[in-house]
C-alpha cells in the first residue's frame, strides 16, 4: 500500500510540475533522466552508447546533445529508433515526455545535483522554531496546517522511548501530565539527554553503520573481542563527543598526536569487517574483499552515496569514477590491522603485593619438595647436582647474528635493538622470509631459532595466525641455509624446547622442517601461544668463521601462519638437545665449579622441576604480566612500507592493473568548494578531517537526515543510503540545509541536533489520523506525527523494565539473555546457547552477544541487522512470527511471569493492578473499556503471568505514537 501511495504522489508530482511552471530540473527532470536514460547514457564510459552523455550538461551549461533529435526520438514509437529502447524495459509515459519536452523547450538548463552544492542556511522568522518554520511552509502551500500537540501522556512517552529507548515512569508522567508546560518539558529534555541510557540507545544506532557483531561471520564465525568498541562508543554519545572528533578518531585515531588509548580503540569501526578463517582461503584475496566492504561503508555513512557501484565500473549514475573508488580505498589501505590490549586496571600497590607474593612462595619452594628414604634435603640436592650436569650437557655460548639484509613475499621485516625481528603487514598462505648474515667470528655449528612471543601479535605471538582456532601459533615448513654462492648448507639434526599440531594427528617437530616436504613442520598450537619456544639446528658442515650465508624460512599450510618475531643465534658447540633458553646470566653461573650455590641457578632448577610443578605454575602466574582485554584497531604502516593499491580490472581481485594514489572523486573536490591554499587530502587523518569539514557538501547533510530518520521513521530524503542522482530529493530541501549548518554551528553536536527535534512542535504533534486521511500512508508533509513500530531492541528493554528486571550495568563483554533452543544450531557449527545468569541476563539488548550467522533471534524476528554489513536503515515488516514471539518466545514468557508478580503485588483492587501494570508498559491510563476487557480476562483465567504476556502483545506497546 505504501509503495503504491508513493508511486501515485510522484506521478501526481510530475503531472503538477507538466502543468505548473517552471521546471525544475533538479525535481523533475533529473530523477527522470536517471532513471530511464542514464543507465546509457550517463557516467560510465564502457556502458555508454552512441558517445551520448546526458547526465552533465555542456560548456554552455545545457543539453550536449541535438535537442531536437533526442525530442523526436523520445516521441518515436518506432523500435528502431525510439529512447530508451523497448529491450531496456524502462518506458516513458506521456507525463514524462511532456516534462522533458517543457525543458527542451526552456533551453535544456542544467542545475548541480542538489546534494553536492554547499548547504546553507536560510532565514527564519524570529522567535519561530525554525523546524516548525520550514514545515509549515510546505503544509501552508498545499492548504493544510500540522496537527494539535499530542497528549502529556502519548508526548512523554515518546519522548523517552526517542532519546532513551525506555519508557518514563509513572512518577515522571504524572508529574508532566499535572505540568505540561515548555518549561517542564525542556527539562525532561535536558535530563534524558544527560542519562547514561541515552548512550546505550543511541549507540545501537551506530552501530547498525559500523557492522558490529561480536563474531568473525563467514563459515566458521568464531568469536572475536572487539566489545570495547561498542562501549567506546557508548561513552562517546554520553559525553557528547563533537560529530567531527568522533568520525576522526574512527578512522584515523591512530594517527593523532600520541594517540590515548580511547584514539586506539576508536579506530576499531573499520575492524568491525567480517573475516575469513577458513583453511582453503587466500588471506590477501579476503583482506581486499574487506578493504571494499570498507570503502562501501564509508561511502554509505559519511557520504549518503552507494560508492560500491563503482568498485567494477565508473557508476552508471553518479559522478563516481572506477578510477575514483580506487581513490577512496587508498586512503584507508595503509594501515595494518593488530590486537590491541587495554591497560590492565588495578591499583600499582595489588600489583606489587602479586609480585611480593610470588618472591616468598618461590623462598618457600625447597620446603615442597617431596620426602622419600633419604632426607628431604639430600634428594634435593642430588636431583640438583644432577640437573646442573645436565644443563652443562648441552650448553653453548650463543651469539645473536645480526642480519646484513631482511625480506618477506608479502610481510614487512624491522630489527629491533636485540637482535630480533618482527614482522608485520599482511601474510599469505605461503610466506617466504629471507635473511642474510655476514657471518660469525667462529665457525658456526649450531644456529638457533628463537620463537618470541610479544603483545602486538594475535594471542601475544610468536606466530602471527589469525586463525581464531590456533591464534598465536605458526607453521614453520622449510628451515633453509645457502651459503653465498646459493649451494645449499645441510642440516643434520634438530630440536625444539615445544611442538604440538593444530589438527593432532601429524607430528610436528623442528626436524621436519628440514625435510624438503611443504606439508611438514613445525607449529606450537593455541597451547603455546603467549609463551617463548626455541628449536636449534646443527649443521652437517660448518659455516667457515666470517662467511656470508642466507636463511629462507616457509611457512604456511592450511592457512595464514607465519612467525610474528624471531631471533637467530649461532654457536660453535655440537650438543644440542638440552639448555635451549638461558639468559646470559645463569649461563655464566651454570659454568662455575660452585654452580649448586648459586641462588640463580637454584631457583633455575626448582621453577624447572617436575615435583614442584604446581607451586611453580602459582608463582609464573602471579609474576604474569597483567592485560585488560582485547579488542581490534587500526595502525598505519611505517614509512618505506606503505602498501600500494591498484585499480582492479572489472573489480576482480585477481586482476590488478594500475597503481592508484589516495584522492577524492572530482565532484567532491571542485575548485568553488574550497579556498585556495587547500589541498587535496594525502592520507587517511587527512581524509577523515575532510569528511567533516565544510568543503564536503555531504556529511552534515546525511548525519542530520539519519537522525530526523530515526525519530520519524522517514528522513528528509527518504533514501538514507542514496543522496545520489537515484535517491530521492529532499521533502523539505531549506529544512534540511539549515538543519545541516546549524549542526556544524553547534559544534557538530548530536545531542543539541536531537533538543532542537524534540523541541518543535512538529516533533509534538499528534498522531491522530483523520478519518478522512485514513489509508493515506506516509504522510511526508508532516502535518501529524507518525507512528512507528519500535527497534527489536527498545521493545525488548521496554518490556524488560515494565517488569522491573532491566539491570542498569553498564560495559564489559556480550551478554547472551534467554532465547528458543535451538536458534542458534543451524549454523556451520551447530552452537550452542547458554543464556546468562543473574542480571547479565537482564542487561540492555546493547550488550546482547550477536552472531553474525545466527543472530539473536529476537532482533532478527523484528528486522535488526545481522552486522554482516552496514545497514544506514533498517525495514519494518509486520509477521505473524512477531506476535508469536511476544507471546513465546522463552525471553518473553520470563519477563512477562515478572511482569504478572509485580501487577499481583500492586496494592487495591483488580482495576488497580490493571491500571498500574497497564502504565508501567503504555505510559496513559487504560480506558473504560480496555480496563473491562483486562479484568474479565484476568477473571477468567486467574493468571498475571497470562495476563501480562496478552499486554506485551498489544500494538500500542511495540509502537511510538
Amino acid at each position: 500500500m505504501r509503495i503504491l501511495t508513493f508511486i501515485l504522489a510522484v506521478a501526481a508530482s510530475w503531472n503538477h510540475a507538466a502543468a505548473q511552471g517552471p521546471l525544475s530540473y533538479n525535481r523533475d527532470v533529473r530523477p527522470l533522466l536517471s532513471k530511464h536514460c542514464f543507465s546509457c547514457h550517463g557516467p560510465d564510459e564502457a556502458s555508454r552508447e552512441a558517445g551520448l552523455r546526458l547526465d552533465v550538461p555542456d560548456g554552455t551549461g545545457t543539453m550536449e546533445a541535438d535537442a531536437d533529435e533526442l525530442l523526436r526520438r523520445i516521441e518515436s514509437t518506432d523500435p528502431d529508433e525510439m529512447m530508451p529502447p523497448p529491450t531496456a524495459n524502462k518506458p516513458i509515459d506521456d507525463v514524462k515526455r511532456a516534462i522533458l519536452k517543457r525543458w527542451i523547450d526552456d533551453g535544456a538548463p542544467y542545475e548541480q545535483h542538489w546534494s553536492f552544492v554547499p548547504p546553507t542556511r536560510h532565514p527564519v522568522p524570529l522567535g519561530v522554531h525554525p523546524i516548525d518554520h520550514f514545515v509549515d511552509a510546505k503544509l501552508a502551500a498545499v492548504g493544510r496546517h500540522r496537527s494539535d500537540a499530542a497528549d502529556p501522556a502519548t508526548l512523554i512517552r515518546r519522548l523517552h522511548l526517542d532519546l532513551i529507548g525506555l519508557p518514563p515512569t509513572p512518577e515522571v508522567a504524572d508529574a508532566f501530565v499535572a505540568d505540561p508546560s515548555p518549561q517542564a518539558y525542556t527539562a525532561i529534555v535536558d535530563d534524558l539527554l544527560a542519562s547514561p541510557r541515552y548512550g546505550e540507545r543511541w549507540a545501537r544506532r551506530w552501530l547498525d553503520l559500523a557492522r558490529y557483531a561480536d563474531t568473525n561471520g563467514y563459515e566458521k564465525d568464531r568469536d572475536r573481542s572487539i566489545w570495547p568498541y561498542r562501549d567506546w562508543v557508548i561513552r562517546a554519545i554520553n559525553d557528547d563527543v563533537p560529530f567531527d572528533q568522533f568520525t576522526i578518531e574512527q578512522i584515523a585515531g591512530d594517527r593523532l598526536p600520541d594517540p590515548t588509548v580511547d584514539q586506539r580503540v576508536a579506530t576499531g569501526f573499520h575492524r568491525n569487517t567480517m573475516l575469513n578463517e577458513e583453511g582453503g582461503i587466500d588471506p590477501l584475496e579476503f583482506r581486499y574483499h574487506a578493504m571494499t566492504d570498507r570503502v562501501a561503508t564509508t561511502g554509505t555513512t559519511w557520504l549518503g552515496l552507494t560508492t560500491g557501484c563503482a568498485q567494477c565500473h565508473t557508476h552508471k549514475y553518479d559522478p563516481i569514477t572506477h578510477h575514483d573508488y580506487f581513490g577512496i580505498m587508498a586512503y584507508l589501505n595503509n594501515a595494518d590491522e593488530p590486537d590491541f590490549f587495554l591497560p590492565y586496571e588495578s591499583k600499582a600497590e595489588d600489583r606489587q603485593s602479586e609480585l611480593d607474593q610470588a618472591d616468598k612462595l618461590e623462598s618457600e619452594l625447597a620446603s615442597h619438595w617431596p620426602a622419600a628414604t633419604k632426607s628431604s634435603e639430600q634428594n634435593l640436592e642430588a636431583a640438583l647436582a644432577t640437573w646442573i650436569e645436565k644443563q652443562r650437557t648441552g650448553l653453548a655460548a650463543w651469539t645473536t647474528m645480526v642480519p646484513t639484509s631482511m625480506s618477506a613475499n608479502v610481510p614487512y621485516l624491522t630489527l629491533e635493538d636485540d637482535g630480533a625481528i618482527f614482522a608485520a603487514g599482511d601474510t599469505s598462505k605461503h610466506d617466504i622470509y629471507t635473511v642474510e648474515f655476514a657471518g660469525a667470528d667462529f665457525p658456526i655449528q649450531t644456529l638457533r631459532l628463537e620463537a618470541l612471543a610479544d603483545p602486538r601479535l594475535p594471542a601475544g605471538g610468536p606466530g602471527s595466525t589469525y586463525y581464531e582456532g590456533s591464534k598465536g601459533d605458526f607453521y614453520l615448513t622449510e628451515f633453509e641455509l645457502s651459503n653465498a654462492n646459493s649451494d645449499p648448507i645441510e642440516i643434520t639434526e634438530a630440536f625444539e624446547s615445544f611442538a604440538k599440531n593444530t589438527f593432532g594427528k601429524n607430528k610436528v617437530s623442528a626436524q621436519l622442517a628440514t625435510d624438503g616436504d611443504i606439508q611438514t613442520g613445525w607449529s606450537v598450537d593455541s597451547e603455546g601461544a603467549g609463551k617463548s619456544h626455541v628449536a636449534v639446528f646443527r649443521l652437517q658442515t660448518p659455516i667457515a668463521a666470517g662467511s656470508p650465508f642466507k636463511l629462507q624460512m616457509h611457512f604456511g599450510r592450511h592457512y595464514a601462519s607465519s612467525l610474528g618475531k624471531f631471533r637467530i643465534s649461532a654457536s660453535e658447540g655440537t650438543s644440542i638437545r638440552t639448555a635451549f633458553v638461558h639468559t646470559n646470566e645463569l649461563a655464566t653461573a651454570l659454568a662455575n665449579d660452585d654452580a649448586a650455590e648459586s641462588p640463580i641457578v637454584r631457583s633455575a632448577f626448582l621453577m624447572d622441576a617436575p615435583e614442584l610443578k604446581e607451586h611453580a605454575d602459582e608463582i609464573r602466574k602471579l609474576r604474569e604480566p597483567k592485560r585488560g582485554p582485547m579488542t581490534l584497531v587500526f595502525t598505519e604502516r611505517p614509512p618505506g612500507h606503505a602498501r600500494p593499491t591498484y585499480l582492479h580490472h572489472r573489480g576482480e581481485y585477481t586482476q590488478p592493473t594500475e597503481t592508484v594514489e589516495a584522492h577524492l572523486p572530482e565532484v567532491l573536490w571542485k575548485s568553488d568548494q574550497r579556498t585556495s591554499d587547500k589541498s587535496m587530502p594525502g592520507n587517511r587523518l587527512e581524509f577523515a578531517q575532510w569528511l567533516v569539514s565544510r568543503d564536503n557538501p555531504l556529511t552534515a547533510r546525511v548525519v542530520v537526515n539519519r537522525h530526523w530518520a530515526a525519530f520519524f521513521g522517514t528522513g528528509i530524503v527518504s533514501t538514507l543510503d542514496d543522496f545520489g542522482m537515484q535517491g530521492e530529493i529532499p521533502s523539505h530541501t531549506e529544512l534540511l540545509d539549515h538543519l545541516a549548518v546549524e549542526f556544524m554551528d553547534n559544534g557538530w553536536s548530536i545531542k543539541s541536533l536531537h533538543q532542537r527535534i524534540v523541541t518543535s512542535g512538529t516533533y509534538q504533534q499528534s498522531s491522530r489520523v483523520p478519518a478522512s486521511k485514513a489509508g493515506d500512508g506516509v504522510d511526508r508533509l508532516l502535518g501529524r506525527f507518525p507512528r512507528n513500530r519500535l527497534d527489536a531492541e527498545i521493545i525488548r528493554d521496554s518490556a524488560l523494565a515494565t517488569s522491573g528486571l532491566l539491570s542498569d550495568k553498564m560495559y564489559g563483554p556480550p551478554v547472551r539473555p534467554p532465547q528458543p533452543a535451538g536458534a542458534v544450531s543451524a549454523n556451520y557449527k551447530k552452537s550452542t546457547w547458554q543464556a546468562s545468569e543473574g542480571e547479565d541476563r537482564y542487561r540492555r539488548s546493547v550488550y546482547t552477544y550477536q552472531k553474525r550467522t545466527a543472530p539473536f533471534e529476537m532482533f532478527t524476528t523484528f528486522d535488526a541487522g545481522s552486522g554482516e554489513a552496514c545497514l544506514a536503515r533498517r525495514d519494518v515488516s509486520n509477521t505473524p512470527l512477531q506476535a508469536l514471539t511476544l507471546m513465546n518466545d522463552p525471553m518473553f514468557v520470563e519477563i512477562a511471569q515478572a511482569y504478572g508478580k509485580r501487577m499481583a503485588a500492586v496494592e487495591g483492587d483488580l482495576n488497580s493492578k490493571i491500571d498500574e501494570g497497564f502504565r508501567w508498559l503504555m505510559t496513559r491510563l487504560p480506558t473504560d473499556t480496555e480496563r473491562e476487557w483486562i479484568a474479565d480476562f484476568q477473571s477468567k483465567h486467574s493468571d498475571w503471568t497470562a495476563t501480562a504476556r496478552v499486554l506485551l502483545c498489544i500494538d500500542e506497546a511495540i509502537t511510538k505514537n
